[in-house]
């Protein structure tokens, strides 16, 4: 059980999958391995055993890729609306432990962001989730800003999520390693040039000009951006305005999902501060005991582990625990 004595531990990128959902995606993302489905399947007593056998007291539950931004628009709005009822229904028979990211509709932009609205003030979830490209078109794009005028309006954050690489990226960049290392297209590499890329496409829009209290979220400590910053910060400054490290940081947080690198946290921590840094596992992905064993290990002072473990999700997501 859960000791009383130390902080909470909240993790916020943890995943599920909707079986209608993923009944409307033939291969991509999809993974097929029965130990694994049978974790994102399950939305009570497995979940629940395994946060207490790693000390994990509330989890943020979100879907995994690609979720909505891929399904046709005729189908999209009606679709994404039943997912999220459904996971809120879990996340009512479990109140005190589990809590949820809405998935957002993106083939219409206004559609999207007023189911958002539905998902924070009806249903109680506390941000949104994206995940790649939209039908081929990155989220920066002006067409998906409605979604985000909508999550400043409500105070209430966009985690950017990766997918796997539009198949011309696959083709031109990855083809001839898919066989030797598959991870390559999705934790190894793929995940992180697409879910950065994103990121930094957000920055270079004029975004956080147009919504400057819009907040957002990246996992994987920040897909490689903390360690870079620096120098895209002097670069994306040559011949432009752009003041890359000042608006990211102002803009970003990120989470610890599936990263748990002692000297990669301290990076992040010295670029970001600790304000900015934020506790998950990407489970099933990852197990639970892989990210709360590391936590021990962290070279941290009390109040700043205490941050890192839930005092920075409570305040973000305004969490009343």
């Amino acid at each position: 059980m859960v000791e009383k004595s130390r902080p909470q531990v909240i993790a916020l990128e943890e995943h599920y999958w909707d079986k209608e959902l993923v009944g409307t995606y033939a291969g991509g993302d999809i993974i097929r391995a029965p130990a694994l489905e049978e974790r994102l399947y399950d939305l009570s007593e497995l979940r629940l055993k395994e946060m207490d056998e790693a000390g994990v007291d509330y989890q943020i539950i979100s879907h995994g890729a690609s979720s909505a931004q891929n399904l046709p628009a005729e189908i999209a709005l009606k679709m994404t609306q039943g997912v999220n009822d459904r996971l809120h229904r879990a996340v009512q028979q479990h109140p005190k432990r589990f809590g949820a990211f809405a998935a957002v509709p993106t083939h219409d932009a206004r559609e999207g962001a007023d189911e958002l609205e539905r998902c924070v003030t009806k249903l109680g979830f506390h941000g949104a989730m994206l995940h790649g490209l939209a039908n081929g078109v990155f989220l920066d794009d002006k067409r998906f800003w409605p979604i985000f005028e909508r999550a400043e309006k409500l105070g209430v954050p966009v985690y950017f999520h990766p997918a796997a690489p539009q198949q011309v990226v696959v083709d031109k960049y990855y083809k001839e390693y898919v066989q030797v290392a598959p991870a390559i297209l999705s934790a190894g590499w793929g995940f992180t040039v697409e879910a950065a890329t994103t990121a930094i496409r957000m920055v270079l829009s004029g975004v956080f000009e147009k919504h400057p209290n819009l907040q957002c979220i990246l996992g994987h400590l920040g897909e490689g951006i903390p360690f870079l910053i620096a120098r895209m910060d002097e670069a994306l400054s040559r011949g432009s305005k752009v003041q890359f490290r000042e608006t990211f940081s102002s803009h970003f947080s990120v989470t610890t999902s599936g990263f748990f690198s002692n000297p990669a946290l301290l990076c992040t921590m010295q670029e970001l501060g600790i304000d900015r840094i934020m506790f998950s596992i990407d489970w099933p992905f990852v197990k639970n005991t892989t990210g709360t064993e590391w936590l021990k290990t962290v070279p941290l002072c009390a109040e700043d582990k205490a941050k890192l473990m839930s005092g920075n999700a409570k305040r973000l997501l305004k969490l009343k625990m």
